[in-house]
């Protein structure tokens, strides 16, 4: 009897214990570099390559961050793409200057948050930035191919995304941005002509500043359209920033007026 307890108990406890449970993990490991070594000096506007092996228990995204003695290194790095299963991945970074170097590549994998995108692995590696232009030589032939797989996942995404049906609170959400864009526009012609037709004296003179962006804006871009229709193709953008603009020193003007009592003067 005491036997089939005790053995009862076992076999409880290794069941709650992690022992018992097969969990899997996100691993990746770097196969190979280009250019390889472990001392390497990049061209300006060259690319060091990674040539990762994954295997993802779930689908997730794989980046890599390039340090120097523990600090981020300001590299422009390789987006990635939602990968799953087992498979390869190319993973590059280029220096923005010369003379910056990297001592480690630190290589992460999550869904991009800042809590759920662990790192993985660290791959140590001598890269430093030289200031001669790269040579001719073609890169390594899995270089291209990956490169290649990864343009390919990376239309087939967008074009899923582009096919996906918009939910009605996306519109909702997408109409009322669009309507307060519109409003800040406004606001930005409306709110200095009421105060120039309001105000005076020195009040109405600082009313003319956010009134003259706006007319400066406008008038840029008819005189610059006029010559090239193609200049300001985000004129929209370009109007309902300068109206934030000017709405905003304009309620600033608002505010300096009832702070110094001048809105009470008749």
């Amino acid at each position: 009897m005491r036997l089939c307890v005790r053995a009862v108990l076992l076999l409880f406890t290794f069941g709650l214990s992690p022992i018992g449970v097969a969990r899997a993990e996100t691993t990746v490991r770097v196969l190979e570099t280009s250019p390889a070594g472990e001392t390497v000096t990049l061209a300006r506007n060259q690319n060091f390559n990674l040539r990762l092996a994954y295997s993802i228990d779930k689908p997730a995204g794989i980046w890599i961050a390039p340090h120097f003695q523990g600090k981020r290194v300001n590299a422009g790095t390789s987006p990635s793409q939602t990968y799953s299963g087992s498979g390869e991945a190319l993973a590059w970074f280029f220096f923005m200057k010369p003379g910056d170097e990297v001592d480690e590549i630190r290589i992460t994998a999550g869904d991009g948050g800042t809590n759920t995108t662990p790192l993985v692995t660290t791959y140590r590696v001598r890269v430093v930035g030289g200031g001669e232009t790269a040579g001719s030589a073609a890169p390594p032939t899995w270089v291209t191919e990956l490169g290649e797989r990864a343009k390919v996942a990376q239309q087939q995404a967008l074009k899923a995304h582009m096919n996906k049906p918009v939910s009605a609170s996306d519109t909702i959400l997408f109409g009322g941005f669009m309507l307060a864009m519109v409003a800040v526009g406004i606001a930005g012609f409306a709110a200095p002509a009421w105060s120039l037709w309001r105000w005076r004296g020195g009040w109405r003179i600082a009313a003319a500043v956010p009134a003259a962006i706006m007319a400066f804006v406008v008038l840029r871009i008819v005189i610059d359209t006029s010559r090239d229709p193609t200049s300001h193709n985000l004129w929209p953008f370009e109007i309902l920033m300068a109206g934030a603009l000017s709405a905003g020193l304009t309620v600033v003007l608002m505010i300096a007026r009832k702070l110094t009592g001048t809105a009470r003067t008749p």
